[in-house]
């Protein structure tokens, strides 16, 4: 699957933010972006923005099992992207819900057209 032509974008929208808290004493929590695919939508790809106080890679298979799972990535969750929030996790968590809105919000401004979860 090629990368969609917004992928740079969001990319660089992910790398301009910073957390404050990054590996610092009790910093236990991550956020985490899911790449989205649903041929019968148009837009058919997009991102789900989450944080966690488990595993990225842990939550990602729950929400595929369907426990406490958006519906979005359970149907359309293709796969975890680590490269666009490795520099923001560990983090405590206060920021990972602060920093949860502030990338689903960065990715929209990217021109990412199709964002779920950052709640």
């Amino acid at each position: 699957m090629t990368a969609p032509d917004w992928m740079p974008a969001a990319s660089r929208a992910a790398l301009s933010l910073r957390a404050t808290s990054f590996r610092a004493a009790g910093a236990r929590h991550s956020v985490y972006v899911i790449l989205l695919h649903n041929p019968a939508r148009a837009p058919f790809r997009g991102l789900y923005v989450g944080q966690t106080s488990r595993d990225p890679d842990w939550r990602f298979d729950q929400h595929k099992a369907g426990y406490k799972a958006s519906g979005a990535v359970r149907r359309f969750g293709v796969r975890l992207l680590p490269d666009l929030v490795a520099h923001l996790n560990p983090l405590q968590q206060w920021e990972s819900l602060d920093l949860e809105a502030a990338l689903a919000d960065a990715f929209r401004a990217a021109g990412v057209p199709w964002v779920e979860g950052g709640h």
